[in-house]
């Protein structure tokens, strides 16, 4: 079967940047998606995107569909004759066209055919079209007197099969094969004779990168090459690098400076205001800091460079300038005399205002403190100021500097230096795999600040659902477990939830709402767990037992997944489970004292030595928490066990008898779920 490379580029006005690469992605994604249905053969694929194109270049496509053999069933060949016709009619055959085959429920009519594939240039208009209207785009547009809607007006479309233009109509564009240079040093159409040559056809002469990954490599590369100039280096962040690749189609990187006084403002806020409203890239020195220097990526290559770098920094000049008024203009009042503002400014219409949730915070990271053996003042004087660099003209202006600027100006007002620092860390992790809060006010503020919060929410009925979590109650969670286990904090959840409760005055959920909180929370491991590559059935196991110290939980965790590769494990795993059916149905909970009189079976009296052996080996190991030794212990169970379940009938006809031995197997599942449910794993 021939083969021919594909090419589709769908030409627009300037598309949003930061929606590019997924709007590609999902274009590339749909036409693929699309041919795999149709069973079109293919090999590999490109994906081109720039400012003000989207494009995919498929290689060695199929001219048409593989043909398909059809086979259909019909009814019995002892059916009525309308029947047969019937099915004959939606065959598009006649009956005498039908063949009999036997099956071993008796003889049936059966339709056999080849369906012919369908030339693949003709299926490809309809692909193209199916994947341009599936495109991710929140809200599409129109334009002129068009009734066409796309997310930017559309200009021209390249549609070439091998050597030829596949003929249609999409987006009201009639299909070609000129696609168009540079907008401003090539705005002129190039013909294109082949899909292969697309790419280099728009790079010379038409000065336009369509490979969005090498422009994005070739901006980083630029940019450091302009740090190097500097003796510095280049501070590439991966967000703003996506941004400005989708920005340009012929990146040309130029340094330009600001005034060394703006340095005395902190670099975040500089940084913040470089990045957000410029799409500048910074860079630091040696020792880590800020230089009064900017890198830019413009889109042309300027006869008069100088030019433009000074329009730059003309430009950057009154951002900063902002930046430095607000940091002094923020100095004069204190982060203290800030704290009764709060009260302006609501939270949450049933939980109060900033005020309420500050001095919320500020009691339950008291308590933490307390709990950990730190200084209960400190952490209740960050907890009081958490919230009150919202109130600054620095943070309304920059809100992604929240918690920073608040550490700054805690300095200046003279706090306590880890008072400040919790100003910041209060935040952390702000995502996965961020880093935690390293000071004891800031430990103790981060998680009151957080359980505060799911609290509340749950307790006026509004936790998160399946598709919406708008305050992020989730990462929330996950946030408090990993402070607590990663900083490993000896701390009760259920205990802080409790007083976390306590805290808001009028809850219309309250009762049990510190259960379905920690239940909530600990489900939060499951995800944290498979990550870890730890089997569902270990979560399971500890989980079903609910320990509500996270760092316990985890430990517990740990221990069950290395019980699992011993040799004793399944086989326990299995007795627990038959123990835990035995008892469930006999209605027999906690544990039964054993009398020794009532032992008459070899295999029971070795049991219940064996049980009474690991009691006292076991009780230190769980005061301690080394519950890997436990189960390692537990683990010399696995022979009087299994003795017992083959030589003892524990269902005995003697009542008492009976009874003596479900209490002996109550024991049994007592020093298990000393550490996990172990049955779940069988």
């Amino acid at each position: 079967m021939s083969q021919h490379d594909f090419l589709v580029e769908l030409g627009t006005e300037e598309l949003p940047p930061k929606a590019l690469k997924t709007l590609s992605d999902a274009f590339t994604q749909g036409i693929t998606s699309g041919l795999k249905e149709a069973g079109v053969s293919f090999t590999d694929v490109k994906s081109f995107a720039s400012p003000r194109r989207l494009a995919v270049l498929i290689s060695a496509l199929d001219e048409k569909q593989a043909d398909r053999d059809i086979e259909r069933r019909g009814p019995s060949v002892k059916a009525p004759e309308k029947a047969v016709e019937g099915f004959a009619r939606s065959c598009g055959v006649t009956t005498d066209q039908l063949e009999t085959i036997t099956t071993d429920k008796g003889d049936y009519f059966n339709f056999r055919n080849t369906e012919e594939g369908k030339a693949t240039a003709l299926l490809l208009p309809t692909l193209v079209e199916n994947s341009l209207n599936k495109l991710p785009i929140p809200k599409r547009m129109r334009w002129g007197a068009s009734r066409v809607e796309f997310v930017r007006p559309v200009h021209w479309l390249v549609m070439l099969l091998g050597d030829d233009v596949i003929d249609c109509e999409i987006l009201g564009l009639t299909s070609g094969r000129k696609t168009r240079g540079h907008r401003f040093h090539y705005n002129n159409e190039i013909e294109l004779i082949t899909p292969a040559e697309y790419q280099a056809r728009l790079n010379e002469p038409g000065m336009v990168v369509a490979d969005y990954e090498a422009r994005k490599e070739m901006i980083r590369e630029q940019v450091i090459a302009e740090g190097q100039k500097l003796n510095a280096t280049a501070q590439i962040d991966e967000d703003l690098l996506d941004e400005v690749a989708s920005l340009n189609e012929w990146p040309v990187a130029l340094t330009g400076r600001f005034e060394e006084r703006f340095l005395d403002v902190p670099a975040a806020a500089l940084i913040s205001s470089m990045k957000e409203h410029q799409k500048y890239f910074h860079h630091l020195d040696s020792e880590g800091n800020l230089l009064p220097n900017f890198t830019t990526i413009c889109n042309i290559v300027s006869n008069d460079p100088q030019q433009v770098i000074e329009g730059n920094e003309k430009v950057i000049r009154p951002r900063l300038s902002d930046a430095a008024f607000f940091f002094e203009t923020d100095k004069k009042s204190t982060l203290e005399s800030r704290v009764e503002k709060l009260k302006t400014i609501v939270f949450q219409k049933d939980l109060g205002t900033l005020h309420d949730k500050a001095s919320r915070i500020s009691t339950l990271a008291g308590k933490i403190a307390l709990a950990l053996g730190e200084d209960q003042a400190k952490a209740e004087r960050a907890g009081l100021l958490a919230k009150t660099d919202l109130m600054t003209d620095m943070v309304y202006e920059f809100t992604d500097l929240q918690g920073l600027m608040g550490y700054h100006y805690a300095l200046n007002d003279g706090e306590d230096n880890d008072v400040a620092l919790a100003q910041n860390e209060q935040y952390m992790p702000r995502f996965s795999g961020d880093e935690l809060p390293q000071t004891a006010p800031g430990i103790a503020v981060a998680i009151a600040d957080r359980l505060d919060t799911l609290t509340g929410l749950f307790g006026i009925n509004q936790p998160p659902t399946g598709s919406k979590d708008p305050f992020a109650l989730r990462r929330a969670a996950l946030g408090v477990l990993r402070i607590i286990v990663e900083r490993n904090l000896d701390l009760d959840l259920r205990d802080l939830l409790v007083i976390a409760s306590d805290n808001h005055t009028s809850l219309p959920a309250r009762d049990g709402l510190e259960s379905k909180v920690l239940d909530f929370m600990l489900e939060r491991f499951r995800a944290w767990y498979e990550d870890a590559g730890i089997n569902a059935e270990v979560f399971l196991a500890v989980l079903a037992i609910k320990p509500s110290r996270p760092l316990d939980f985890d430990r517990r965790v740990k221990a069950v997944n290395h019980f699992r590769s011993l040799t004793e494990a399944n086989a326990l795993a299995a007795a627990n489970k038959r123990v835990s059916n035995i008892l469930s149905k006999q209605s027999v909970t906690g544990t039964t004292d054993v009398d020794s009189a009532l032992l008459s079976e070899e295999a029971e009296k070795s049991l219940a030595a064996a049980i009474d052996t690991q009691k006292a080996a076991l009780a230190p190991l769980f005061a301690e928490g080394k519950y890997q030794e436990a189960l390692e212990s537990l683990a010399g169970l696995r022979a009087p066990v299994d003795a017992f379940f083959e030589d003892v009938m524990v269902m005995a006809d003697d009542e008492a008898i009976k009874n003596n031995r479900l209490a002996l197997l109550s024991q049994l599942r007592a020093l298990f779920l000393g550490v996990a449910d172990i049955s779940i794993l069988g």
